[in-house]
């Protein structure tokens, strides 16, 4: 079958994979410049900041077995890291049960990776499906166009996004549309900051209490990272949804105050940004590993499905839902 996979992340690269290994034809459509979706790097002169997914674990055999497979290839390795819970400068160790997994040299690694091999149309952005005798249309924009395109006939058609963006081109599939709906992302700012010489922080990483943000961690200690002094830092869900639409610099005013609070240290960056990933985490994930329509040749797939975990939509999340829409279509 011809077939078109919407979304570059690891989930639709892995269910891209496993189909053309099957012997289908799949073209890859990802409306960002480049692959992996919130396995990201943003490179800049002073390093490399790993600003979405932070890590990622490893329960299931299956997945297991990947990331095995994903170590003898280089292509990641363990964080070896002291992580702590953190609160106005005071801290006491968050032990160190789960092995975590880091991509080299930086997350959206993994991706490129992932995508070799494969036909990725990236800038490319999917506004709608339309049903076309049997198959499938998809309109297509990109900025080169002004208005939208079509890419098709496609036999089957998979979403590898985010719920909150897969529900509207959803609206082919009522029934699909509603589930989507039920599995709300929570969004999350993203600080990144450079600084000149080491903060001297005794350790690397740190969940934070009272404060604005969740989640704190100096990147150049994950392996084979350029060398320096880049934290990343990951405001709270609630903060995050209450100040959604701030602009760039409040939210950075913000946070970075969040950060000398919590961290006890005063010493200005050199570089601070923010990014707003407006679809972050699943808030629950649905009960289900993936969806797949097989009359219709639709099917859905992401981290926002529990694919046999429980808690939150993780990386591994995204690979199990992958790995099970791929192995029902023929």
């Amino acid at each position: 079958m011809q077939i078109a996979v919407v979304g570059a992340g690891l989930s639709g690269l892995s269910v891209a994979r496993q189909l053309q290994a099957k012997g289908h034809v799949v073209t890859v459509y990802e409306k960002s410049q480049g692959v992996s979706g919130r396995m990201s790097t943003r490179h800049t002169e002073l390093g490399g900041f790993d600003h979405g997914a932070q890590y990622f674990t490893a329960r299931s055999d299956r997945f297991k077995k990947e990331v095995g497979d994903w170590k003898k290839f280089g292509w990641v390795t363990q964080w070896k890291t002291k992580l702590v819970i953190l609160d106005h400068a005071a801290h006491k160790s968050a032990g160190n049960r789960n092995t975590r997994y880091v991509a080299i040299p930086g997350m959206n690694s993994l991706g490129k990776h992932l995508a070799h091999g494969l036909d990725v149309r990236c800038s490319q952005q999917v506004t709608g499906l339309e049903a076309y005798q049997n198959q499938w249309l998809l309109k297509i924009t990109t900025e080169e166009l002004t208005v939208a395109a079509s890419a098709g006939p496609f036999d089957a058609v998979i979403l590898a996004i985010p719920a909150d963006q897969a529900a509207p081109l959803l609206n082919v599939s009522p029934d699909f549309a509603k589930l989507a709906g039920q599995a709300k992302l929570s969004p999350c700012w993203t600080l990144m900051l450079g600084f000149h010489a080491s903060l001297d922080l005794p350790y690397d990483g740190a969940w934070v209490e009272n404060s604005r943000l969740g989640w704190i961690a100096r990147d150049t200690s994950k392996p084979e990272h350029r060398a320096g002094e880049r934290w990343v830092c990951h405001a709270t869900a609630a903060w995050s949804v209450e100040h959604l639409e701030d602009d760039a610099e409040r939210a950075k005013e913000k946070l970075l105050k969040a950060f000398h609070e919590a961290t006890g240290s005063c010493v200005q960056p050199i570089h601070a940004v923010t990014h707003r990933w407006r679809f972050a985490q699943a808030e629950q994930p649905l009960n289900v590993s993936h969806l797949w329509d097989a009359k219709k040749r639709l099917g859905v797939c992401g981290d926002w499905f529990a694919a046999g975990l429980e808690g939150n939509g993780r990386v591994e999340n995204a690979f199990l839902s992958a790995l099970a829409l791929a192995d029902v279509i023929s």
